[in-house]
């Protein structure tokens, strides 16, 4: 096998949790792209039928499902949904987080249930969901879940969700351990990514956008893309990666 074929992903199935727009968006249609057949899910019909759509525009198949993944018995019937209508999934992406109530937090000043909002989103949700997909890759696989620049270090009016993404990293390493040899799982980090749930959260707009981007500093100086963050899930998910488990892989321009 040349190492172009290693990168390919031909006749795998993947699904992908916060699939409708933004960073997940890019993700399905970059596994897309590199030959996978993906299951698009999101809480929002319109999104997920619309990257569904797109994918098929490529000549590859694709089911849109709509699904709560802070409810576990949605996730456990997703997964059953799409092995049933795939005939089995070989990747699942773990994508599905964000701020809740697009509001950033202090820790000191957050509400119990805006706490638990963001503990079931951006950390519960990437357990259940690893597990149900694990329990059903018989033939093994690649479970990817998406952490954060946030993970590091302290960040002061984003406590609660770089807490979630410091422990999705912790998970990501012990499910490795567990599920070794048979299923390899990693984490993404992405920085700084212009999506709307982005500039929701810190309330950006286009005129103030380059004058946060230099506040920043980051070394290659430009936002992220989601196909930067789609291609890094290509990689993890495919046989380049074959001895590659329990890591993330950050992708935020040097930052």
């Amino acid at each position: 096998m040349s190492v172009l074929e290693l990168f390919r992903l031909d006749g795998q199935v993947a699904v992908v949790t916060g699939g409708g727009k933004g960073i997940g968006r890019g993700i399905a249609l970059c596994l897309a792209e590199a030959g996978a057949d993906v299951a698009v899910v999101a809480r929002s019909r319109a999104d997920v039928e619309g990257v569904a759509d797109e994918i098929r525009g490529m000549g590859r198949k694709a089911a849109a499902y709509v699904v709560d993944v802070t409810a576990p018995g949605e996730v456990e019937q997703l997964a059953d949904t799409a092995a049933a209508e795939f005939g089995g999934f070989s990747i699942w992406v773990n994508n599905a987080g964000g701020l809740p109530d697009a509001t950033p937090r202090y820790l000191t000043r957050t509400p119990e249930d805006r706490w638990d909002a963001q503990m079931d989103l951006n950390l519960k949700a990437v357990w259940t969901g690893a597990v149900a997909a694990a329990r059903r890759m018989t033939e093994g696989g690649a479970i990817i879940n998406t952490s954060s620049r946030a993970a590091h270090g302290g960040h002061i009016k984003n406590g609660p969700y770089a807490a979630a993404k410091a422990a999705v990293n912790s998970l990501t390493q012990t499910l490795a351990i567990e599920l070794a040899p048979r299923i390899r799982v990693n984490a993404i980090g992405p920085g700084p990514i212009r999506t709307q749930n982005f500039d929701e959260s810190i309330r950006l707009d286009e005129e103030k956008a380059e004058a946060f981007l230099k506040t920043l500093n980051i070394p290659l100086a430009r936002y992220g893309l989601p196909t930067d963050i789609g291609a890094a899930v290509v990689f993890l998910a495919s046989p380049a990666a074959s001895w590659i488990t329990g890591q993330c892989l950050y992708v935020t321009g040097g930052s």
